[in-house]
């Protein structure tokens, strides 16, 4: 079965080099590397990273991956994508029209995984409900079947050194898309690992 796609399609968005150096498709990912398997991700552990899985109260499934590293936080999703099509221009501006209707300030730049945008995120923090802003850059990668969006907090937003570190950590990350078929921008399942600390 083959993708019917239009002339228009929205095109794929990921560095040139992706196979080489990441976020990879579980058919280029190193076999023997010791991931840790979350279902729709897994990732490589490191020394200094935290993980939390982000679940929703409802339905208790998990949403999101979160990753502290470098004095920054990293929230990965892994989404269904068409085969030919990419989804990071059209959800860049789903991200952008949300930010502004919050009252916050957007503005799009390329990046060393490509276009971003950076944001700052009006938040209302404490006991005395203080508004306050918050930055964050989101960063998306458009794969053979998937696509893998991700948001740094932290450090990250600002200082270079942490920033390259959240920027290597993303793209170790590896997609499992799996073989079934799912409709596009489907979050792709995530789950606990098999026990802490093995892959």
């Amino acid at each position: 079965m083959t993708d019917p796609t239009p002339a228009d399609a929205p095109r794929k968005v990921a560095p040139a080099n992706r196979t080489e150096t990441g976020p990879f498709d579980e058919s280029e990912a190193n076999p023997v590397r010791p991931y840790i398997d979350l279902g729709g991700i897994k990732i490589l552990p490191r020394e200094g990273l935290n993980l939390r899985l982000e679940v929703e109260e409802q339905t208790k499934r998990i949403v999101a991956v979160g990753l502290d590293y470098a004095e920054s936080t990293l929230q990965v999703q892994p989404f269904a994508a068409p085969r030919s099509a990419g989804l990071w221009e059209e959800t860049r501006e789903q991200i952008r029209q949300q930010i502004r209707q919050q009252g916050g300030r957007v503005e799009e730049r390329e990046g060393p995984l490509g276009p971003e945008l950076l944001a700052e995120v009006p938040v209302v923090s404490g006991p005395d409900s203080t508004a306050g802003k918050r930055l964050a850059r989101f960063i998306g990668v458009d794969g053979p079947r998937w696509f893998l969006r991700g948001v740094i907090g932290g450090a990250a937003t600002s200082d270079v050194e942490a920033a390259e570190k959240v920027e290597d950590l993303f793209r170790s990350i590896v997609v499992v898309r799996g073989g079934s078929p799912m409709p596009p921008r489907d979050l792709i399942p995530l789950r606990m690992p098999a026990t802490p600390g093995s892959a």
